[in-house]
């Protein structure tokens, strides 16, 4: 991966991912490495043990968490004796996954599949972090049992998340609303038709984004 760095790509992503001071992603350090270079490698990578996983996962280099997230990613499904491991280790570990990039290509290939058949008691606590990363975690790995049209928790965590003050909580809710909508348009609507006047701007935004112009107005407006 080091090979693979590139100096002024670093600095765009440094920019990108917000790394300034009070910024959310403040202190992140980057090599400037694409994320197709990051999968090809990751792809050459799968017999690697957790126990390796886990030296990446916690590397000071965003490239390299997120390389280890994607070998996660790869593994889960294809090595079922090591799920257990995969799962504990995302969740010992996650305050390394910190940044929005590495939530959301990884909660809902792990969390959410390995939740399926268990207590999600967990996700209602992360919710209710103090830890941006964590409620990002919490309602992104609803995105598994979304595409299977199980939309009870998304609801649920949508109801205790609809009060966060912070952007990225408002997308991802949003996003997570309107992947409802594409299952089942009457569900989202639903639950916006009691929720949308003291919803965020941006969540609610994100959750009629496909709906028709008229009725987007209408959220927008204030008058649905």
């Amino acid at each position: 991966m080091k090979s693979l760095a590139n100096k002024e790509q670093a600095k765009n992503l440094a920019r990108f991912f917000k790394t300034g001071k009070g910024d959310y992603g403040y202190g992140d350090r980057f090599l400037g490495i694409t994320v197709p270079r990051t999968r090809m490698v990751a792809r050459a990578a799968l017999d690697l043990p957790v126990a390796e996983i886990q030296k990446l996962l916690r590397s000071p280099f965003h490239e390299i968490r997120l390389l280890a997230l994607i070998i996660m990613v790869l593994k889960y499904p294809r090595k079922p004796e090591e799920q257990k491991a995969i799962y504990d280790l995302y969740m010992r570990d996650r305050a390394y996954i910190n940044n929005w990039d590495l939530v959301d290509l990884s909660a809902h290939h792990i969390v959410g599949p390995y939740l399926e058949h268990r207590d999600r008691s967990i996700l209602r606590t992360l919710a209710k972090s103090k830890v941006l990363w964590d409620r990002r975690i919490a309602i992104l790995s609803c995105f598994y049992f979304i595409k299977n049209r199980d939309f009870a928790l998304a609801f649920e965590l949508a109801d205790v998340l609809i009060s966060d003050t912070h952007d990225l909580m408002h997308k991802a809710v949003g996003w997570m609303l309107r992947e409802i909508g594409n299952k089942d348009p009457q569900a989202e609507r639903a639950f916006l038709a009691e929720r949308y006047k003291k919803m965020p701007r941006t969540m609610l935004r994100y959750a009629i984004e496909k709906f028709p112009e008229k009725e987007r107005k209408g959220y927008l407006a204030g008058l649905q």
